[in-house]
């Protein structure tokens, strides 16, 4: 076990102060023997989960917690003339406890104490102490910064304060030596309170990067942060460049006169157990008529809704939607639908345009039957497995699309009906790309604007781009390197900063909806006077939380006064939601590539392709739009061929017509693929999108073993091609086209 604990860690989502990205902490903490750390970001916790998962993976114990920022007054006061208008103070999760009321003060720092930080006070600590062992921070904690502004005598009250708010053994008296005049000032003061009133001494290091050579890439990130350049001689610097994740040794070597010191981090570390638990569903409960349960009343208006839809319900819609509704049922998803359901009710009463819907939400006869989408999946024979498996662990996702003018409203609405603490949108982070950080980089060097501008034009464009992968790729960029010291060392540290989130802001589309307030589960944050979750989509849904997304879509307000206008001038109802896709003048002109303003259809490359494609019903629309992307393109001279000249379309084997007909025997979509392997090798819909996934994110391990499921089965329970008699060398071949189409369709 190590003897020290480094417990003041910031990472890089102490933005533009923080330059230790957390995957590279967790590997040097394990490099140097560490089986414990804490995070402590100014203000925030938006890294602690990823922190606790890269932590947990490699073995080392992750202490949640955060340097918060309390008020020197109260956290309401927004005095300008207070000078010292707060302090920094470090609270680490105890337990569970501890846990959830330092997610309520982060939350509360930024809904009632905001004011330049997030800031919360003594009687919010009070209130919230139960769980929390708290550090006195640094040079600007509450007792050094009163050493240095007051007295000996008032820090040694300040001391006596926060240890009665936390109580005997839960507050200790941070020390550190960065090398920094004031450390020298009062490190022996706060040794004697100590001494004078029994509060434990605690050392740590004020980590804000992994080694000392980052110090100066450090530098440059506070320059970015501040809009300064190194050469500004007022320019923002950390003195010292000590402010790294030190070994175990030299904080030894450091603080040798106070073994107790040493000793408490490991008490500490001890002592801080807290388990962040994944996938457990917290989803928002509707609020059905009374006596029903969400089962019974979203199974009420389903049939309702099929009788609408669909006038005769067949015996194909009726064995549809009870499949449906079992695994809806199954996987507790019904309030789900009901919430999303209520949401576009709404919009349409108060005459919000709405989109069909997009997505596999597409694939659902429910959110057909519920009118939360307008497309008919038995028409198009769309999988609702695609949309919900069984046999994948994974939240439902409707993308909603509101008539862009009018998406707040819905919001509002929302708000109101499930409670303003039940409702949050989501916060998303802008990071340091290749390009970005180049020119930020740049700017805080003082390199002229002009080379600056050059080199960051080098990169490449493309999905996925780093500075790495530029220097391969374009000799130009490394011939800069090798040729200018100035642009070597600019590349060197934008290497280092690359990736680094910059800002926080609001996701254009997610909304969070929780059956309790928010804050009970996840800390809140402040962005331009919206209120935001602090963590992502994704780590929201590991987390077990649902997103919404209500997307604001141009298209739809334009649709809407088109169909305005069209009234107030020509007397004429249109209704969009009813058109004719049988209509062939309509595809005349689309073929014309009379497309200005045709939703994804307007581009110039697209209406190239729609003279070529000549567009003789929606299916070949939709076809088309799904095989104009990159990597698909490479398909379309065949789709042209084979859709204009019926001898060109061919087929591996014959089972492959009825799939693949509509598409004249081109693999367009990845639905196409499940259904190959369903009807060729026996593979259930719900194994068959399990492939499909694994095809599209290239698991190269998984992929070898469903290759040889497909083609020789799997016991009982996948045939498999041969033994469904497709040839050896025809399933061979269909395999490869799968997989080589799979990785980019839609």
């Amino acid at each position: 076990m190590s003897s020290f604990t480094h417990l003041h860690v910031h990472s890089e989502f102490s933005l533009l102060d923080g330059s230790a990205k957390i995957k590279e902490l967790a590997a040097t903490c394990k490099s140097l023997g560490m089986d414990a750390m804490a995070i402590t970001d100014h203000g925030v916790m938006y890294g602690v989960i990823d922190f606790y998962k890269a932590m947990t993976e490699e073995g080392i114990k992750p202490i949640l917690g955060c340097e918060v920022y309390v008020a020197a007054t109260a956290r309401h006061d927004r005095d300008p003339g207070k000078s010292n208008f707060y302090y920094h103070l470090v609270l680490l999760a105890e337990n569970e406890t501890g846990y959830h009321n330092l997610v309520k003060l982060v939350s509360i720092g930024f809904k009632e104490g905001f004011y330049y930080k997030p800031r919360v006070d003594t009687e919010l600590l009070k209130q919230y102490s139960e769980g929390l062992i708290a550090l006195s921070a640094c040079l600007s904690g509450p007792v050094s910064k009163t050493i240095l502004n007051r007295s000996y005598e008032d820090a040694r009250d300040a001391a006596l304060l926060y240890d009665g708010i936390f109580g005997r053994g839960n507050f200790y008296i941070e020390l550190q030596d960065h090398g920094l005049p004031g450390e020298r000032t009062v490190n022996p003061q706060l040794i004697n309170i100590s001494k004078e009133t029994g509060i434990p001494l605690v050392c740590t290091n004020d980590v804000h990067y992994i080694s000392a050579e980052d110090a100066k890439a450090h530098e440059i990130l506070l320059c970015i942060q501040t809009g300064t350049t190194v050469d500004d001689p007022e320019h923002m610097v950390y003195e010292g460049e000590q402010f790294y994740l030190k070994t175990p040794d030299e904080m030894k070597r450091l603080f040798s006169h106070l073994p107790e010191a040493l000793e408490n981090t490991r008490i500490i570390a001890d002592r801080c157990n807290v388990e962040i638990r994944f996938h457990e569903y917290k989803l928002p409960r509707f609020k059905t008529p009374e006596g029903k349960s969400a089962n019974d009343y979203l199974r009420e208006l389903c049939e309702r809704g099929v009788k609408e839809r669909y006038g005769t319900v067949t015996d194909a819609v009726k064995e549809r939607l009870e499949y449906e509704l079992g695994i809806i049922s199954s996987m507790g998803y019904a309030d789900y639908f009901l919430v999303v359901w209520d949401v576009i009710r709404f919009a349409r009463e108060a005459g919000i345009n709405v989109g069909p819907g997009r997505g596999s939400s597409g694939g659902s006869v429910v959110t057909y039957a519920l009118r939360i989408t307008g497309i008919d999946p038995l028409r198009f024979d769309i999988m609702f497995e695609r949309f919900l498996n069984p046999e994948r662990v994974s939240m439902p996702d409707i993308d909603m699309d509101f008539c862009y003018e009018r998406r707040q409203e819905v919001i509002n609405y929302v708000t109101r009906a499930y409670g303003a603490d039940h409702v949050a949108q989501i916060i998303t982070f802008g990071t340091m790309a290749a390009r970005a950080v180049i020119r930020d980089v740049g700017r805080a060097m003082g390199i002229n604007y002009g080379d600056v501008d050059r080199i960051a034009k080098m990169i490449p464009w493309g999905v996925g781009m780093t500075i790495d992968k530029a220097l391969e790729l374009s000799h130009d960029l490394l011939s800069a390197c090798a040729g200018d010291e100035r642009i070597k060392g600019l590349i060197q540290m934008a290497r280092k900063l690359e990736g680094l989130p910059r800002h926080a802001s609001t996701h254009a589309a997610g909304v969070l909806i929780c059956d309790r307030p928010i804050d009970e589960y996840i800390p809140l944050n402040l962005n331009d006077n919206i209120i935001t979750t602090q963590f992502p989509m994704n780590t929201l849904e590991e987390l077990g939380l649902l997103k919404f997304d209500f997307l604001g879509l141009r298209t739809l307000t334009v649709i809407q006064k088109t169909v305005m206008e069209v009234k107030r001038r020509h007397g004429v109802d249109i209704d969009i939601d009813h058109m004719d896709y049988a209509d062939s003048k309509v595809y005349d002109i689309i073929s014309q590539a009379r497309t200005e303003g045709v939703f994804q259809l307007e581009s110039a490359g697209m209406k190239s392709f729609m003279k070529e494609l000549k567009p003789g019903c929606i299916d070949d629309i939709m076809a088309g739009i799904a095989l104009f992307r990159p990597g698909p393109m490479d398909f379309i001279p065949k789709y042209v061929k084979a859709k204009n000249t019926a001898a060109a379309v061919q087929y591996t084997h014959s089972s492959l017509e009825p799939i693949l007909k509509n598409t004249y025997g081109c693999i367009v979509d990845q639905e196409q693929v499940i259904k190959i392997v369903r009807e060729l090798a026996g593979v259930s819909y719900d194994r068959g999108d399990l492939i499909r996934r694994a095809m599209s994110k290239k698991k190269a391990g998984v992929m070898a073993q469903e290759r040889n499921n497909f083609i020789y089965g799997l016991g009982d329970d996948v045939p498999g091609c041969v033994k469904n008699g497709v040839p050896l060398e025809a399933a061979e071949r269909i395999w490869n086209e799968m997989e080589d189409f799979a990785s980019y369709a839609f």
